[in-house]
């Protein structure tokens, strides 16, 4: 079956979701903890078992449920935390989103598309920051096609500065392509294909949506099909949360990571939940038509975990310092660190530019204050990329993770990768808190990998890099 079709069905059933969301309203205490009982084996919630949860309205069992969300993420992930961040390659769009500030019809927007110079110097800044992971975002512009995004992808890639200032994984956010041209952003070696729907609720993507090809909901619908279709086993998905009910959100994801397993056998590799925040000229973002509270927020991200507990969960910088030092605990596993929003803005001492930027950041941090903070908190920061690059992604990743994996190989790999930031990257006292981190984390590693792990931390330590298991 090919996904290039403009005419397909769809599958997000809406008359479904609102009937589970209204059989839900009341959760029973009993219910719940049953719920929160099988919730700890780690295998996933189904539809009725999810919306139970995120209509809680009880501090003891908020509690509860937040107690588990936090064993569920200890016993997957551990400690370890993967860090990267967003490079907007241009602002350039011709789409109408009421939300967005890039929308086509904002004529206070500065406009830019980076050049391949203006590229490379934004990615040798990251470099010298210690950034081994990028997410590269782009606008949707007709002459800004797949083969101009794998040239600048191809440039992310050849850039390498001092030290150890090398970029090991490019993660992209487009518009959706034809499978002809995810092909040819798999074959220049893209890791996470990342799209976000907005909306799945058709209505309101239609009022959000005012023109530009992303009016075309099915298009979009059906974007991680085509990409999958073409070779690209990771995709990355979420709603835009404030443009509609959150519980529908969170079922139509889950319907829609169904469908991926259907067809390609396994879902999303990573779900993000960004909350809208103002945008220049979008009074949408200034006041979302179904905002959250952050008690609702907390108690989605809770939920998400243990709905999908192998399913990377990634945090934006959105929300303020308070908020994310909350939702690592609850289900986060990846962050981005020291964002910017717009092109150009990591070469720009004026970085708060509200003429050039998608939205407004909640947490403008550098990276060596989040990742200060992060030790103190006993996070092990990672920048681990040995997966994607000895191809454990897609289904193989998943069946790996269900078996123990990320304990066994992604946390010692973390080891490694934080010991070469603390090396090349680190302010002092980041460092000697960070090497401390280390040597415990070393000492407890598995005992069949505990020498291994320590020889190639005195590789590094000699002036080795780039080692993983």
């Amino acid at each position: 079956m090919s996904f290039d079709s403009r005419s397909l069905p769809g599958f997000i059933d809406e008359e479904k979701i609102e009937s589970v969301i209204a059989a839900t309203a009341k959760p029973d205490a009993v219910r719940v903890r049953e719920i929160l009982a099988k919730a700890r084996e780690a295998k996933g919630l189904d539809a009725e078992e999810t919306a139970t949860l995120l209509q809680l309205d009880n501090e003891e069992l908020d509690a509860e449920l937040f107690a588990t969300a936090k064993k569920v993420k200890q016993t997957i992930y551990g400690n370890r935390l993967v860090l990267f961040a967003p490079l907007y390659i241009t602002n350039e769009c011709y789409n109408r989103c009421a939300y967005c500030g890039f929308n086509a019809t904002n004529s206070d927007l500065k406009r830019r598309t980076l050049s391949e110079d203006e590229i490379r110097a934004e990615v040798e800044v990251l470099e010298r920051l210690g950034h081994k992971r990028l997410l590269l975002v782009y606008g949707e512009h007709p002459r800004l096609d797949a083969d101009w995004m794998a040239r600048t992808i191809q440039v992310v890639y050849d850039t390498v500065s001092e030290k150890s200032g090398e970029i090991r994984r490019v993660n992209i956010n487009c518009a959706p392509q034809t499978v002809d041209g995810f092909r040819k952003l798999h074959d220049v070696g893209i890791g996470t294909y990342q799209c976000f729907q907005e909306t799945y609720h058709k209505a309101t993507y239609d009022k959000a949506h005012l023109g530009g090809p992303k009016k075309d909901y099915l298009w979009r619908l059906y974007a991680m099909h085509r990409a999958m279709e073409a070779g690209i086993d990771d995709v990355g998905m979420g709603p835009l949360l404030g443009l509609y009910d959150y519980r529908f959100e969170i079922l139509a994801l889950m319907q829609h990571a169904a469908d991926l397993e259907k067809h390609f056998g396994v879902g999303p590799h990573t779900i993000s939940f960004p909350r809208l925040e103002p945008a220049l000229n979008a009074d949408m973002a200034f006041n979302p038509p179904h905002p959250l509270t952050d008690s609702q927020f907390k108690r989605m991200v809770a939920v998400l975990r243990l709905a999908v507990p192998y399913t990377g969960l990634i945090l934006s910088t959105r929300e303020n310092a308070a908020m994310r030092r909350e939702l690592l605990e609850l289900g986060v596993s990846q962050i981005s660190a020291g964002s910017r929003t717009y092109p150009g803005a990591y070469s720009d001492p004026s970085y708060d530019r509200p003429d050039v930027q998608q939205f407004c950041v909640g947490d403008s941090r550098s990276l060596d204050e989040v990742i200060a903070e992060l030790v103190s908190l006993g996070y092990l920061p990672s920048w681990c990329t040995a997966c994607y690059r000895l191809g454990r992604t897609g289904e193989h990743f998943m069946e790996l993770a269900k078996k123990g994996f990320i304990q066994e190989f992604c946390h010692p790999n973390a080891l490694l990768t934080f010991n070469e930031y603390l090396h090349d990257y680190a302010s002092e006292s980041t460092r000697e808190a960070g090497r401390k981190l280390i040597e415990k984390e070393a000492a407890g590693c598995p005992e069949n990998r505990r020498e291994l792990v320590a020889s190639r931390l005195q590789r590094i330590d000699g002036g080795e890099r780039d080692l993983y298991i």
